[in-house]
């Protein structure tokens, strides 16, 4: 049996390890007033009537800190990238000239890096809400086992070793929080 609450505590850990990759890749769409390629990263292009993503279609390249330079392989994607950009409401305006579109990424004002921030930590909060439901379904799972037989010490122990693991993963959160926070905020 003990074998089995290892390998739950072990479930645990990789299902809150895939939360937290979740948290990095939302964080790193969220812009910090600096121009990323990263930016531009869930958008969709209409390619032969497939949705297809941005970078497939096209080069995705940061020149300076405040541009995004997009050239596509082919000079027909134009209209659909510009459409796609718009659409995905990421608020920044394309401009094509003919053989490149570009996003000029405007300074951030206090008030939209307030919201950025806001953001964020809606973020991380989603983030702690499934670290919390993954740390209850395998406590449940846990107490089941108890149920069928499972010592009441090896089941405490292994509750309590999926406690430590699951505030491990928040504190991991909050930091990575703190650190999206002080890069929105530093200008």
């Amino acid at each position: 049996m003990a074998e089995t609450t290892e390998q739950v505590i072990e479930d645990t850990s990789v299902q809150m390890k895939k939360s937290i990759g979740h948290l990095e890749v939302e964080l790193t769409k969220i812009r910090a007033g600096k121009a990323t390629p990263q930016i531009v990263d869930g958008i969709f292009v209409e390619y032969y009537g497939n949705p297809t993503p941005l970078a497939q279609v096209a080069n995705v390249l940061v020149p300076d800190a405040r541009t995004i330079t997009i050239q596509p392989w082919e000079k027909n994607m134009l209209g659909p990238i510009e459409k796609a950009i718009i659409a995905s409401n990421i608020g920044l305006n394309p401009q094509n000239d003919g053989i490149y579109i570009r996003l000029f990424l405007p300074p951030l004002t206090e008030e939209r890096r307030k919201e950025f921030v806001k953001r964020a930590l809606g973020e991380g909060e989603q983030a702690k809400v499934a670290i919390r439901s993954t740390r209850r379904d395998n406590i449940e799972l846990i107490k089941k086992m108890q149920k069928d037989g499972l010592s009441e010490d090896i089941a405490k122990d292994a509750e309590t070793r999926i406690q430590a693991t699951t505030d491990r993963y928040i504190a991991l959160i909050d930091q990575h929080c703190k650190d999206k926070e002080k890069d929105i905020m530093t200008v």
